[in-house]
């Protein structure tokens, strides 16, 4: 099986040639269902065991890729690095509150916030 086995800790998410991909199932389908993460255009599969999930990921992906590679399309999404937040007003300030406890601007705080959620995952 390529990439690591299954596990809670993992979050539905696996690893396919390098390439993580959320896991779902499927009840209409009775089946598992994979999506990779941060491709630019679609590119999920389907199978019924954790062992055939890995191997369909691995086909989905290089079909993926190679349409890519033949219309000339980057594979990847690019992220700037911003994007907007949208909090509860009593978040918001309960966060700007804890941000200044620490000694940090909001922007700071939040960003390391997300690193740790995002690196535990």
């Amino acid at each position: 099986m390529a990439g690591e086995p299954w596990s809670e800790t993992m979050k539905n998410i696996i690893e396919i040639d390098g390439h993580k991909a959320s896991v779902s199932f499927d009840p209409e389908l009775g089946m598992l269902r994979g999506e990779f993460l941060g491709l630019a255009g679609g590119a999920d599969f389907y199978a019924a065991n954790v062992e055939q999930l890995y191997a369909e990921g691995a086909a989905s992906l290089k079909v993926f890729l190679e349409m890519c590679r033949e219309k000339g399309i980057k594979p990847f999404r690019e992220f700037s690095g911003r994007f907007n937040v949208r909090l509860d007003p009593a978040t918001h300030q309960a966060a700007v509150i804890a941000a200044a406890a620490e000694n940090k601007s909001l922007n700071e705080w939040v960003a390391q916030a997300i690193e740790t959620a995002a690196l535990a995952s």
